[in-house]
Order: C-alpha cells, then sequence, then structure tokens
C-alpha cells in the first residue's frame, strides 16, 4: 500500500478514490499547511496530491525521499511545481487541464461584464448607504456589441471566453504562440495578431496565457500605455503577468477605462493602490470556483496519482 499525502483540504470524492486502495495523509486544517509541517509529512510518501498554494521544489522533493513517484497538482497552472526538479528524479508531475475550462471563462465573461458596466462601482455605492438617483449619465458604462475582444493565450479557457464574447456580438482577435484549429477560427471568427497590435486594437483585453518567466510582467507600463484609452483588462490567468503597480498608476490616471482581476501578483495581497480606485472590480481567486470544477479537478488529481501508482500513464501529465 503506498502513502499518498495531500496538501491541502479537497473534495470528498477524490479522497474516496485514493482511500481505496491507498494510506492517505491529508490536510485538514482551515489554513494552508506550514511548509515546517508540509516537510515533515512528505517524508517517505510515494505520492503528493498538491494545490496551488504549496510550493513544489527541490527542498520539498528531496525530503520525500527516492520512493516518490508523483506530484499531482490540482490547478491547471503549475508555477507552483518545479517540474525540471521533478524531472531530474524520475518524479511524474501532472495537472488538471480542461475541466475547469467553462468556469473559469464564466468568471472571465463575468469580469467583463462587471467592469463594462460598472456593476461593482453600483453595488459598492449601495452598500455603503450612498444617495442615488436614476439618471440618463449615471455611471455609464460599455457596451459590447460590435466590440473587439484580444484574447492573449487561445488555450481552452480563452476559447471558451471567446465563444462567450461572439454570443454577445463581439469581434475576437488572439494573440497564441500557434495557430488555433482552422474550423474553431472560423467559428469564432477569429484572427491572429501580434501583442502590440492587438493592444491597440482591443477594447477588451483578456489574458489567458500560462505563467513563467516569458510571461512576468507581460502586461506593465508600456503595453498599458498601448491600449486604447476606452479599453478594459482582465486577468483570470496568474496574477504577475501584470505588473499590478503599472496597472495601478494606469487607472488612477485613466490611461484605460478600467480593469477586472481574479489573481493578484502577491496573493492573498493586493497592490494598495488598486484597492483605492474604483475602476477596477477585484475578486478573490474564483476562477474554478464551483462545486462541480473544483470536484472534478480533485478527481482528475486522484485519477493521475492513481494510474503512476498503478505502473500506467497518468491521463494528464505536465509536458
Amino acid at each position: 500500500m503506498s502513502r499518498i499525502v495531500v496538501t491541502g483540504r479537497i473534495p470528498e470524492p477524490a479522497l474516496e478514490k485514493l482511500r481505496t486502495t491507498h494510506d492517505v495523509d491529508a490536510w485538514e486544517g482551515s489554513d494552508s499547511i506550514s511548509r515546517l509541517e508540509l516537510l515533515r509529512r512528505v517524508a517517505g510518501a510515494d505520492a503528493i496530491v498538491s494545490l496551488l498554494t504549496e510550493r513544489i521544489d527541490a527542498e520539498l522533493l528531496d525530503a520525500a525521499g527516492p520512493q516518490l513517484k508523483v506530484v499531482a497538482n490540482v490547478a491547471v497552472g503549475y508555477d507552483n511545481i518545479d517540474v525540471p526538479a521533478c524531472t531530474e528524479r524520475g518524479i511524474t508531475a501532472t495537472n488538471t487541464p480542461g475541466v475547469l475550462t467553462e468556469a473559469t471563462a464564466d468568471i472571465a465573461f463575468g469580469l467583463i461584464l462587471m467592469t463594462t458596466r460598472r456593476l461593482g462601482e453600483g453595488e459598492r455605492l449601495i452598500r455603503a448607504g450612498q444617495p442615488w438617483k436614476w439618471g440618463m449619465f449615471f455611471l455609464l458604462g460599455s457596451g459590447l456589441q460590435g466590440k473587439t475582444l484580444g484574447v492573449v493565450g487561445m488555450g481552452g479557457i480563452g476559447q471558451a471566453t471567446a465563444r462567450r464574447a461572439k454570443a454577445f456580438g463581439m469581434e475576437i482577435v488572439y494573440q497564441s504562440r500557434s495557430e488555433i484549429d482552422p474550423a474553431t477560427a472560423t467559428e469564432l471568427g477569429a484572427r491572429r495578431v501580434e501583442l502590440d497590435e492587438l493592444l491597440a486594437i482591443s477594447d477588451v483585453v483578456s489574458l489567458h496565457c500560462p505563467y513563467g518567466p516569458s510571461t512576468h510582467h507581460l502586461i506593465g507600463a508600456e503595453q498599458l500605455a498601448a491600449m486604447k484609452g476606452t479599453a478594459y483588462l482582465v486577468n483570470t490567468a496568474r496574477g504577475a503577468i501584470v505588473d499590478e503597480a503599472a496597472l495601478a498608476h494606469a487607472l488612477r490616471e485613466n490611461q484605460i477605462a478600467g480593469a477586472g482581476l481574479d489573481v493578484f501578483e502577491q496573493e492573498p495581497k493586493v497592490h494598495p493602490w488598486l484597492l483605492e480606485v474604483e475602476n477596477v472590480a477585484l475578486v478573490p481567486h474564483l476562477g474554478s470556483a464551483t462545486v462541480e470544477t473544483r470536484t472534478a479537478m480533485a478527481v482528475l488529481a486522484a485519477e493521475n496519482t492513481l494510474a503512476v501508482l498503478g505502473g500506467k500513464q497518468p491521463p494528464t501529465p505536465i509536458t
């Protein structure tokens, strides 16, 4: 019987899968597990099921020992995992793509509506008990019909967001490392452009690219200055893709019309300037936060774990 360490709370159906044939040591605390406790618990583990709040690096892999076979991340992103360190040690690393596509696209489009129609501002006004009255020019926002959505990173989530935008009558342009499937491009009427053109012509820019050295602060002061003054930025990917200080400055100076953020550079901290401006919608990393999606993510991570421990190819390895 193999020993599996789960670094945080996950839905019960996934734990049941793991417990059927293996010994499971799952952290049940309401707060994230401490680094010291995690290093202690992983000693002797054959598998680690990790959350994105835990850093899986060489130190942790060595603390687990040479018998460790798999690290199964309960997330599509894996910037918390040192994949080369896993590879060097013969450890399989996996993630959970696909199952959170629709939920994250829902949040992305929700943020598009919140920012362009100023829904966050309106709700804050009412909750604060401020007086208000209907008027022709009261909290005027921007319509989406006939506008252009620029998608940065046209993977599954980017495409799902583009489909929602298409249903709202938007035109689609995208920047990605490669062309999308021709049938999908035709369905969406999507045109591939370089990032500088996308920034210049888009009314809404939505970020869906993976995070890494090449995308750290991909959107900074220069890129924000290249956007239309009437444009909006939405980020549901990873916080550090955007230079938060530069974004806060752009919002304070009205260089762009607004922004919607589900992710932040130093989660759970938010740049204080962002808390001082009205033209930004801020939500606490809710992209995959539905019961159905989080359960599917955890179950897929469990299936990846069981496959590797059983000597089989996991459904979704990180390549």
